[in-house]
């Protein structure tokens, strides 16, 4: 028996190594450990995924978190599993649907109807590498949900978000943003033959670009927004790219995929830190990779670009240009 106990033994550190080693590189857990005892929050996206583990980080916390989802079946579903696990009966489900600005006015002229306070505000939902879909006002996918949606949301809710400082809008954009550039010839793909992945790329770069026009629009009013790449991680939002569609690709690539690849409640902790950390009032206009700050792309902090987005979302979701997007 005891010829077994030395290979075993090894075993279990080489396996427990190797799990510290994965949490390392992903990240860790959020380093700060403030509480949001009676803030309102609300995430996108937050059946599944980074989503929804944000949210029960930030229920475990004490926030009054609204999880506002397209399907309404997982995002009860996502409540109830949030309440029973962190014991906190304020996780609500509410109706969003990011691919149609019908439903996003509805969704928030009932949050302001019924909320005074809304402290933070968490875009998180996505799309990612999907076919040539289009949304139902005829808006690219990718382009109309990861950055019209929650661009027309953002501003929809910035007066309850200005009452309510100081509050905080946190942006999940990607480091794919990098490899993005603003076709303002062609925002929608109408004249190009579509690319799933520019279309993605182009759209985490609007995310960051949105962020640094909003921060500059919201100076003086207690109300920050920044940008964040969670890192990579194992969720629905991956189910177009085929990445682990053949047996080949998951042999060969699994323990890279395995080491780098986060889980959601890893990949969660950036998003929850942004939201929480102390040290973080009154940051704003930043892009953040995992816990820390970085430069974007150079077009990300091209000011004209950001200012020309600007414009031509206010136009495209039908907001005035004056309409809750300056402060007052």
């Amino acid at each position: 028996m005891n010829r077994y106990l030395l290979p075993l033994s090894v075993l279990g550190t080489v396996a427990g190594g190797a799990v510290l080693l994965r949490d390392y590189v992903a990240g860790g857990s959020c380093p700060s450990k403030a509480t949001i005892l009676g803030k309102t929050v609300i995430v996108t996206g937050a059946n599944t995924g980074i989503g929804k583990q944000t949210a029960l980080e930030l229920a475990k916390r004490g926030g009054n978190i609204i999880l506002a989802c397209r399907d309404m079946e997982k995002c009860e579903a996502a409540a109830r599993d949030i309440r029973r696990e962190t014991l906190n009966h304020h996780v609500s489900a509410r109706h969003l649907d990011l691919a149609s600005l019908k439903s996003i006015r509805e969704f928030a002229a009932k949050i302001t109807e019924e909320k005074e306070r809304v402290h933070i505000l968490i875009n998180n939902a996505a799309v990612m590498r999907c076919p040539h879909w289009t949304t139902e006002d005829g808006f690219e996918m990718q382009f109309g949900v990861n950055h019209l949606g929650h661009f027309l949301l953002t501003n929809l809710l910035l007066d309850t978000l200005k009452a309510s400082a100081p509050s905080r809008i946190i942006n999940l954009s990607s480091l794919a943003h990098v490899a993005g550039h603003m076709d303002f010839d062609d925002l929608n793909w109408e004249k190009r033959t579509y690319d799933t992945k520019a279309a993605y790329c182009q759209s985490k770069l609007a995310v960051v670009l949105f962020t640094k026009e909003l921060s500059r629009r919201l100076q003086g009013t207690g109300v920050t927004v920044n940008a964040l790449h969670p890192g990579v991680a194992r969720t629905e939002l991956g189910r177009h790219t085929g990445m682990h569609s053949s047996a080949f690709s998951s042999f060969t690539l699994g323990p890279i995929f395995w080491l780098l690849v986060k889980s959601p409640q890893l990949a969660a902790q950036p998003s929850t830190y942004l939201a929480v950390a102390e040290e973080l009032e009154g940051v704003s206009g930043k892009y953040f990779d995992g816990f820390k700050e970085k430069p974007p792309a150079p077009e990300a902090e091209d000011e004209e670009v950001a200012q020309r987005l600007w414009a031509e979302s206010a136009r495209l979701v039908g907001l005035e240009l004056s309409g809750g997007s300056s402060p007052q």
